[in-house]
Parts: structure tokens; C-alpha cells; sequence
């Protein structure tokens, strides 16, 4: 798959799932249904009835092993067009336009192997969270770090599941990092993400990772790969995506 852009198709709005108080997971139905890879986005585009037209893009959360759901994880934010939507209009059965899947240069697969370390600030976790997800539907013990960046621990995206995966015992495990309150856990932090808390990341994983994929807005993704490659980790293994400005 590459970075072509496919045909708008529509998509149904099956189901909505508040994750935090700002993100709502809204799995969508395409059709026809599309295969993905982990790490891909959609790009989704609303006409009101006057012809005006938004457009915005999305990771896709879901792993591909489920290619005929679309769960998009979005936030709410301050003069959103298409957020605003999602959260006070959309409702289930409601119908919406999406394009892809996107992207060839963030995405990863088991068969590209590891270690892996994983970084995502906010939304930013949705594509990485389909790669945990992807890993976990495969049955794949190759040793994997999640590294979460949120205000506090109510805001952490996906907490519960990603609770769940790190208890399987299979060499996932995830890390938090917050801005805004104290850590709750041994080895989470709390603190902004810096070049300390990167380090330690590297660390807690069995070799340097073969994969790295930091995903977040700018400010956090330049902060947080300048702390990688500062703890000793190679710039070329490691793959961004950003959002925002």
C-alpha cells in the first residue's frame, strides 16, 4: 500500500465509545471495506448542504485484523470543524465520506520485527495503538515499549486496554509520562517527556529497537526524537508523524 489516494467511499458511524474527556472513539463501516496496515490514516470529508466543504485526517486505531471496522479515535478541540461534528452532531447510523487507506512510510507489520518502541503524545497513540493491537491479534511476543505522554492519568488513551496488554506477559509494556499530575505506577513518570525519561525508555527494552515510531504534535515529536537520538539511539530508525502546528 502506498501514499495514492484511493476513492471516497462512505462510511457508517456503527459505534461510539467515549475514552476521555476530550476523546470519543467512533468506529466506522466502510463500503466497500478496505484492507490497511497498522499505522495508516483515512482522510475524512463532510458537505454541508450548501456545498461547503472539511476535510481532516485520521489515524486508524483498529488493527488491521479487523479491516471491516475503522475505529478513529478524536479529539475535541477549540474551532474544530470536523471534531465539532464527531462530538455534538454524529450519531450512530449517520453516514460520513472516507478516503484511504494513506501512508507508507509510518506503518509497521510483525514481519518487520523488533524491538519496537512506540511514543505517542495525546491523539498521536491511535496509529500506535492499532500496531499494539496488530501485534497482539498476532500473537507476536517481539518485546514492545509504549511510551504514553498525557496530562494526567485520566487522559491517557486507551489506558484500560493497554493495562490489559501489559498484563499478557508477552513483552509488551507501556510507560506514562504526565504533564499534569504525579505517576500512580512504579516506572511511570511525572513529568513532561524529556531527554531523562527517553533514555529510560531505551533502556527498559532488551536491545536497541529496530523500529521506532513517535507520533504526537510538532513541539512533542521534535522533543521527544531529540531525546532518543540523545540517548544513543540511531536518528534513521526512527519514523514521525505530526499533527497540529
Amino acid at each position: 500500500m502506498n501514499d495514492a489516494p484511493s476513492a471516497w467511499r462512505t462510511a457508517t458511524i456503527e459505534k461510539i465509545v467515549p475514552q476521555t474527556s476530550r476523546v470519543s472513539s467512533f468506529f466506522l463501516a466502510p463500503e466497500p471495506p478496505f484492507a490497511f496496515r497498522a499505522g495508516q490514516h483515512v482522510d475524512v470529508r463532510l458537505t454541508a448542504a450548501d456545498g461547503y466543504q472539511a476535510r481532516r485526517s485520521y489515524s486508524i486505531a483498529s488493527a488491521p485484523e479487523n479491516n471491516r471496522s475503522v475505529e478513529l479515535a478524536i479529539e475535541e478541540l477549540e474551532e474544530g470543524e470536523v471534531s465539532a461534528f464527531f462530538h455534538e452532531v454524529a450519531a450512530v447510523g449517520d453516514a460520513v465520506e472516507i478516503r484511504g487507506p494513506i501512508g507508507g512510510h509510518f506503518v509497521w507489520s510483525v514481519e518487520d520485527g523488533g524491538p519496537l518502541l512506540l511514543v505517542g503524545a495525546g491523539s498521536g497513540v491511535a496509529p500506535l495503538m492499532a500496531m499494539a493491537r496488530h501485534r497482539a491479534a498476532r500473537g507476536s511476543r517481539i518485546p514492545t515499549l509504549l511510551l504514553v505522554a498525557a496530562r494526567t492519568w485520566d487522559d491517557v488513551l486507551f489506558r484500560e486496554e493497554l493495562l490489559e496488554l501489559e498484563a499478557r506477559g508477552d513483552g509488551f509494556a507501556f510507560v506514562v509520562a504526565l504533564s499534569r499530575g504525579a505517576a500512580s505506577r512504579a516506572g511511570d513518570h511525572g513529568r513532561r517527556v524529556d531527554a531523562a525519561i527517553a533514555a529510560d525508555a531505551l533502556s527498559r527494552l532488551p536491545a536497541s529497537p529496530l523500529r521506532t515510531f513517535v507520533c504526537g504534535s510538532n513541539a512533542f515529536v521534535e522533543t521527544a526524537s531529540a531525546g532518543l537520538v540523545a540517548g544513543g539511539l540511531a536518528a534513521s530508525v526512527i519514523r514521525t508523524e505530526r499533527y497540529g502546528g
